[in-house]
């Protein structure tokens, strides 16, 4: 027999082993589930023993040659389909339709194949014919096709296998129990099941009790079957074996009652007593109350005395948004890293939830992560190993040591080389940079072609370097041996430690990729520049948050923003907007495609103590459909589009093509005797003569490029914009509607 057993994505090693366990000889995973074969017995004991299968499948038919439903139809009439039902039990047929070009309707091959059941029954029942009932049937049958494929199964366990009946009633955002077994299967918990000793384990968001109850019932073997209580969809199929059945409950049995001898205990709490209850309501029907210890409690308020064991395993799904209203979800997570690092040294943790980005709030990188779905909600899971005091120590002097042995290493020629020109960089821009209280700048920017990268300082305590991308003629290995080394001499010419060298690729950036996304981890460090505090970040994208060429820029923009109402559109991550705060900005608008990045430029906000609400303002818009959707005045507006960039709800963007365009909605906002400053970092960006006729246009590209900028002069360009002529309120409103109109009829 060809079973199949469907299983959420990313879980399909799970059920595949507990098919093995079960007694399958062969097994196969697939996209959604697992293939095994196997006789009655393995049907039975895996469709009542597997905790991650949501359903089981039994195979009947299989045709590779379907190219017609009539040939569907007399395939199917071939199949003895009075070995699984008589006619005293109703049937339904199920379908999917895969690429399928004889077949227009899905529903209708299903019919088809009804019509074969029937006309099959009828022919060996004296025509007397079956019964479809398509609410409640006795029994199911699917019929999948892909192509000229065509696959029959009869449903053997019954839909959604995962619940296990212990639960009643619900709260929001409910783990379903497959998930949280397949969390518990993931997790070092488990190993330590298989291995006979089991850790503690320690569930302090339990909700309802999903995860402590699934715990306790895979520690003591309990298998789901033996608490189920609606029947199998197997009971009604006409080859059902009850000898076999029974045999099979009566070794589950067995198996729980070994389990019951062992010894292991499951803590489970929960800041809502509602929870608690409805938790040990399910944990008593489940029949594992006995193992748990209940509790009503606040994680983040815990102490010493709470931790039950020197060692264990914390098994989690905290609240991610959707059980929580006003709470701070990251003020949350952070308190959950705090408290897991400060109480449980030496234990193990595993966080499951729906939002990753919340994991950046723990102040713990994790070992591994899964990815696992909750119906149709992705989550993250992640492990943690939380270090004893020792054994940070033990990292520390480990780290030392590497760091004393890479130091002491004498240089290849190449890195020789490399460090000499950054000695010699160092020993001219920073005195520099001192002088002008700069802490963040460059200190290299592709002074040697074997050695092509940017490298900017940050702090005195970070790095980034910005590699360029090799051309294809430069062999991949000759590349990473240079940029090794390119780190090497980085790390001995600054003194900053090689774990604080942050190593990218820079290549030509197009579209959504300027923004991509490199890693996860979201964490941020404080810069500083013109008096102001910004956020950093070094490893999840290629930039930084603070474009280091515009320093001048936003120079410009402080010095001159006190009393005026302050526009800045591709806004960023909002530094050219605190510059203005900074100068006495009267208003501050801020107005960027991307959500991470307002979020960002208004974090940076707070962080200088500065309000998002009243004053500044924060707008998620498309540049120029934001200029062209409102009528509001500005004295200085400061505009830095990419070189080139598109999206779903917008046109494409380029700068050289479609400056003008920009430049003139803008100046369309504002006033008389206002500046517009224009920047921009296409090396060839040509500014159109429609421009410099139309307005008055300064190019202060070689003012704006800092000291330690000098070595590329092409860094950018940029502009002072003014009117040349004095444009009233009501003919400024007559132009924009008449150009509008112009856009939208072409």
């Amino acid at each position: 027999m060809i079973f199949f057993a469907q299983s959420a994505a990313n879980q399909q090693d799970l059920v595949a082993r507990e098919a093995e366990r079960a007694g399958s000889q062969q097994v196969r995973t697939t996209g959604n589930g697992v293939q095994f074969t196997g006789d009655l017995r393995v049907g039975y004991r895996f469709t009542m023993t597997s905790r991650i299968a949501s359903r089981v499948l039994l195979s009947l038919f299989y045709d590779e040659g379907i190219d017609s439903a009539d040939a569907l139809y007399d395939s199917c009439l071939q199949v003895p389909w009075e070995e699984y039902m008589t006619l005293g039990k109703t049937f339904q047929v199920t379908q999917t339709v895969q690429s399928c070009n004889w077949l227009k309707n899905g529903h209708f091959a299903a019919l088809r194949l009804k019509d074969a059941i029937v006309d099959r029954l009828k022919d060996v029942n004296n025509g007397m014919r079956p019964d479809v009932d398509t609410e409640n049937p006795d029994i199911t049958f699917h019929l999948h096709i892909k192509g000229e494929k065509a696959i029959i199964y009869a449903d053997f366990s019954g839909p959604a296998l995962y619940k296990r009946g212990y639960r009643e009633g619900s709260v929001d955002a409910v783990l379903k129990e497959n998930l949280a077994s397949a969390v518990l299967y993931r997790s070092d918990w488990y190993k330590s099941v298989l291995d006979g000793d089991i850790l503690p384990l320690m569930d302090p968001f339990c909700g309802v009790g999903t995860i402590p109850i699934e715990a306790a019932a895979i520690a003591a073997g309990l298998a789901p079957g033996l608490s189920r209580k609606t029947p199998y969809a197997f009971e009604k199929l006409e080859n059902f074996d009850q000898e076999i059945y029974n045999s099979v409950l009566d070794e589950l049995s067995d198996q729980a009652e070994e389990g019951r001898r062992r010894s292991f205990r499951i803590y489970a709490s929960d800041i809502s007593r509602m929870n608690v209850e409805k938790a040990k309501a399910a944990a008593l029907k489940a029949g594992v109350y006995d193992y748990i210890d209940f509790s009503v409690k606040d994680f983040t308020k815990m102490t010493e005395e709470d931790v039950p064991s020197p060692s264990g395993c914390i098994v989690t799904d905290p609240p991610y948004g959707i059980r929580l209203d006003e709470v701070d979800v990251k003020q949350l997570y952070k308190a959950i890293g705090n408290t897991i690092q400060n109480l449980f040294k030496g234990w193990q943790a595993a966080l499951l939830t729906a939002d990753s980005t919340l994991l950046s709030n723990i102040d713990m990188k994790p070992q591994r992560t899964n990815t696992l779905f909750n119906g149709g909600i992705l989550c993250q899971l992640a492990h943690y190993h939380v270090f004893t005091d020792e054994e940070k120590n033990a990292m520390i002097e480990r780290a030392k040591q590497r760091r004393q042995e890479r130091l002491a290493a004498p240089l290849s020629a190449g890195a020789q080389m490399a460090y000499n020109r950054l000695k010699k960089n160092l020993s001219e821009i920073r005195p520099l940079m001192e002088k002008e209280g700069v802490t963040c700048y460059r200190i290299y920017d592709a002074d040697m072609p074997e050695y092509s990268a940017a490298i900017d300082m940050y702090e005195g305590r970070e790095i980034n370097l910005a590699e360029y991308a090799a051309p294809d003629t430069i062999d991949p290995e000759d590349a990473k041996r240079r940029l090794e080394e390119l780190v090497l001499a980085t790390e001995r010419a600054t003194g900053i430690d090689y774990e604080n060298i942050h190593v990218k690729v820079r290549s030509q950036q197009r579209g959504k990729d300027q923004y991509r996304k490199l890693s996860s981890v979201d964490k941020f460090q404080v810069c500083h520049e013109n008096g102001l505090a910004f956020l950093a970040n070094f490893t999840d994208y290629i930039d930084t948050g603070i474009f280091l060429d515009h320093r001048p820029i936003r120079k410009y923009i402080q010095d001159h923003a006190e009393g005026k109402r302050f526009l800045n559109l591709f806004c960023y991550t909002g530094t050219a907007s605190l510059n203005a705060v900074k100068g006495g900005a009267l208003s501050t608008t801020s107005v960027d495609t991307s959500a991470t990045y307002l979020d960002w430029a208004m974090e940076n906000f707070k962080l200088n103590g500065y309000s998002t609400d009243i004053g500044n303002f924060f707008y998620r818009s498309d540049a120029i459909q934001y200029l062209w959707d409102t009528y509001d005045r500005y004295d200085l507006i400061f505009c830095d589009p990419p070189t080139f960039s598109n999206g779903k709800s917008r046109d494409s963007f380029d700068v050289q093509k479609d400056h003008s365009r920009l430049i003139d909605a803008a100046m369309m906002h504002l006033v008389q005797d206002g500046v517009m400053i224009f920047s921009c970092n296409f090396r060839r960006f040509r500014l159109d003569d429609y421009i410099t006729d139309k307005y008055s246009v300064e190019d202060i590209s070689e003012q704006t490029i800092g000291r330690d900028f000098e070595r590329d002069m092409k860094i950018h360009k940029c502009y002072l914009i003014r009117h040349k002529y004095k444009i009233t309120g009501e003919k400024r409103r007559v132009v924009r509607i008449r150009q509008k109109t112009d856009e939208e009829n072409s």
